[in-house]
């Protein structure tokens, strides 16, 4: 029998019970277990243990449960004849950890079971697995500000062996760190149960290294063998501002021209160890001494240069040159770590500084001192005052002097001759001397024109020097114009519309005058003519007074007279148009005068219409006139028949002929042989000799032509309907009865503004008295 590489136990132990009684109990074997350890590599099978009995019959032996029959199976196997328990194969302590069987001895005379014992079987763990690193790389970014003794990385380790033995239980170690710097140094502490954290000692410095690459190994503590894995740990140093910014130098030409604005006269170099292209490296300017703001500072993202440009013009005859000082500082804080001893605990002595809100640097920010010279150049010439306002009276006769125009050349180097000219002048107002700027009236001034603005008129002046390029200047001249009373009182409106009332009533009219007061309102209104009793005017004096018109004006048009004054008497007679009308409220009787002189559309469409129509008929009467005609001879020896005569052979054309014409062809040919006259045609000899007269008549005097038209008028107007319009329409609503009229078509009924004379009646005939006596019976006595 092979022994077991580990030591294999086998414990059997049997008690014996006896039992006094009257019936005798079967007697129990009871067995521990047995050990194996993984993944021993055999050679297989191999004996585990023998279970022994103490018998004086004949017994079987069975093996039940995880191992043989259950999984994992077929490891285990008995011999059935002594009790043998055979190993097959390899087993895994990580797979399972126990196996659980059942031990049964059958008699082998009656097959029956005379002994069954539980049996386990234990898995032996050995140091086959070793501890893994989850994940098997790391990457960590830190901030190079960071403060020493933090955690920069945590790392995560598991064993499958069994975690209560050494085989399950391991140590962390830093195998080597790339590359080595005197700056810093990295050490392990554990956070966990099975994690363990990466901390460093020292100042990070992103200069001497922007990263590390730390190996770490995890190793368990098993007694035969020690197993370990490594992992990579990859940690990046983010630069921050731990150097300062400064200036070296400056390029550009340092001056500017005056008046001239936005453009670059000076670019400003610095220097920063800090990573190119990060915020600690990123520089930001200040300008100092520029309370005017002539200046602004800006930085160019590629070179980090500071460009300072010209905001404001200035004039050299003020300033020759501009001092100020540039500042520059990054876009983050800075900071600084500087190591001071390296003792033998878990953290060295360092200095730290960090920049904030009221916490900076001994003397700094340092200032650079920037110095911008302004060239003089030919500057324009400018008027004094550069607005002038000049008053003036309108209708002021042309040619009038209004002022004279002054002008100063600020500069010093310059020549200061100059000439001036006129710009924007609309309405062409004046005229100006080039030489001695007088300034006179070039048209008669009119304070009504519409191109005033509260009464004042603007030009645009220009003054321009002799310099090289010439410059020019602008100014401006208002030309104030007083008011005259140059205008008559007009009224707004001149035709009105009122209602038919049995009571007084009234309407506004109004007033205008273009002129200014005291030469405009409040206007007087004066009545003229014979208006006692039927119109008046309440008040007399205002902007808008009270047309009154009595109950005796009756409805129609009429025309009054009406005389309006300004407040200085100055007054224009006028034709006031008041139109009376049978109306509810708002008065529409001005709507119906137009309408008499309206044509609507649907007369002229008729009119179109029917004289196409009369050229159809024309030419279709043209047409038919074209076609050859059938002459019937009449002979003796057919009475009542009626032939024409015909000298052509070819066939006859089919023609119908009007009746009238058929007519008149009869009787031309009676004309021309009264004795083929039949009386049996039902038309007598006096008869045709008396159409023969009229025949003659119609000759002499109409056409053929005309006849034709007369004819085919007549049967056109017999096609219209009596009362009506040739062709079809929908009918007109005009108005609805109490609403003002839309589209009036009837005239007003005008009435003259004397009364009806009595005197009339007596010319009148007699069939009118009666309708005289209940229209006027007053004037009938």
């Amino acid at each position: 029998m092979r022994k077991l590489t580990l030591a294999l136990f086998l414990a059997v132990y049997i008690c014996s019970v006896a039992v006094h009684s009257r019936i005798r109990q079967k007697r129990t074997w009871i067995i521990d277990s047995f050990n194996i350890e993984e993944e021993n590599p055999g050679p297989f099978p191999y004996l585990l243990g023998t279970i022994e009995l103490d018998r004086k019959y004949l017994v079987n032996f069975r093996l039940h449960g995880s191992g043989v029959d259950k999984e994992p199976k077929e490891v285990l196997k008995i011999n059935q004849r002594n009790g043998q328990i055979w190993v097959h194969k390899k087993v895994d302590y990580e797979t399972l950890q126990l196996l659980q069987l059942t031990f049964e001895a059958t008699n082998v005379s009656n097959n029956q079971v005379d002994t069954r014992l539980g049996v386990e079987v234990r898995i032996l763990d050995i140091n086959d697995h070793a501890p893994v690193f989850s994940p098997p790389h790391y990457q960590a970014t830190v901030d190079e500000s960071t403060a020493q003794g933090q955690v920069v990385a945590t790392m995560n380790v598991t064993d499958k062996d069994d975690s209560q033995t050494p085989n399950g239980t391991f140590s962390f170690n830093i195998i080597s760190v790339t590359p080595k710097t005197d700056n810093v140094e990295f050490f392990l502490e554990p956070t966990g149960a099975s994690i363990t954290g990466i901390f460093f000692r020292g100042c990070l410095d992103y200069e001497k290294a922007n990263t590390y690459t730390i190996v770490v190994e995890a190793k368990d503590h098993g007694d035969k063998v020690q197993l370990s894995s490594t992992s990579t740990v990859t940690m990046n140093i983010t630069d921050k501002n731990n150097h300062l910014p400064e200036i070296t130098g400056q390029t550009g030409p340092g001056r500017v021209k005056e008046r001239e604005s936005g453009v670059e006269v000076l670019r400003v170099q610095v220097a920063d160890k800090d990573s190119p292209g990060s915020q600690a490296w990123k520089a930001k300017y200040t300008i100092h001494g520029d309370k005017e703001t002539y200046f602004k500072i800006e930085t160019d993202p590629k070179t980090n240069e500071g460009v300072i440009t010209v905001l404001k013009a200035m004039d050299y005859e003020e300033q020759t040159s501009r001092n100020v000082s540039i500042s520059v500082a990054n876009e983050v804080p800075y900071f600084s770590c500087e190591i001071t001893g390296r003792p033998a605990k878990r953290l060295w002595d360092v200095k730290t500084f960090n920049e904030g809100p009221g916490k900076s640097l001994p003397g700094f920010p340092k200032l650079y001192p920037v110095s911008i010279a302004v060239e003089d150049v030919n500057d324009p010439p400018e008027f004094v005052p550069p607005v002038r306002k000049v008053g003036i009276m309108e209708n002021t006769k042309l040619g009038t002097h209004l002022c004279t125009l002054e002008a100063k050349d600020p500069d010093k180097t310059f020549s200061s001759k100059f000439h001036f000219t006129k710009g924007d002048d609309v309405d062409n107002w004046i005229t100006v001397d080039p030489e001695t700027g007088e300034v006179f009236t070039a048209k008669v001034l009119d304070r009504e024109s519409p191109l005033l603005k509260n009464s004042s008129y603007s030009v645009i002046l220009y003054v321009v020097d002799n310099g090289e390029p010439p410059m020019t200047g602008t100014g401006t001249l208002i030309i104030q114009v007083g008011d005259l009373n140059d205008n008559l009182p007009i009224l707004e409106v001149n035709t009105l519309g009122m209602c038919l009332s049995d009571e007084a009533t009234m309407t506004n009219i109004t007033a205008v005058d273009l002129d200014l007061p005291p030469y405009s309102s409040p206007f007087t209104y004066e009545l003229l003519g014979d208006v006692k009793g039927k119109w008046s005017i309440d008040p007399t004096r205002g902007t808008t007074v009270h047309l009154v018109k009595e109950n005796t004006v009756y409805s129609g048009v009429h025309e009054l007279q009406i005389k309006v004054s300004d407040n200085q008497g100055l007054s224009l007679t006028q034709n006031l148009s008041v139109t009376v009308c049978d109306c509810t409220s708002t008065p529409n009787c001005h709507l119906r005068r137009s309408s008499g002189a309206q044509v609507g559309s649907t007369a002229v469409s008729i009119m179109i219409f029917a004289f196409l129509l009369l050229l159809a008929i024309l030419l279709m009467a043209f047409l038919i006139s074209c076609k050859h005609e059938k002459k019937m001879i009449m002979t003796d020896d057919e009475p009542g028949w009626r032939l024409l005569k015909s000298n052509t052979e070819t066939l006859g054309t089919d023609c119908k002929v009007p009746a009238k014409i058929t007519q008149l062809e009869s009787i031309q040919a009676i004309k021309a042989k009264p004795n083929l006259i039949s009386t049996h045609d039902g038309i007598s000899k006096q008869e045709v000799i008396q159409q023969n007269h009229q025949q003659d008549y119609y000759d002499s005097t109409f056409p053929k032509e005309q006849l034709l038209r007369r004819s085919l008028q007549r049967n056109l107007f017999q096609l219209q309907a009596p009362g009506e319009e040739l062709g079809d329409y929908e009918p007109h609503c005009y108005a609805y009865e109490g609403e003002p009229m839309i589209d009036p078509q009837l005239d007003a009924i005008s009435l003259p503004e004397n009364d009806f004379n009595p005197n009339v009646l007596t010319n009148l005939d007699w069939q009118f008295n009666k309708l005289a006596s209940i229209c006027r019976p007053d004037l009938m006595l």
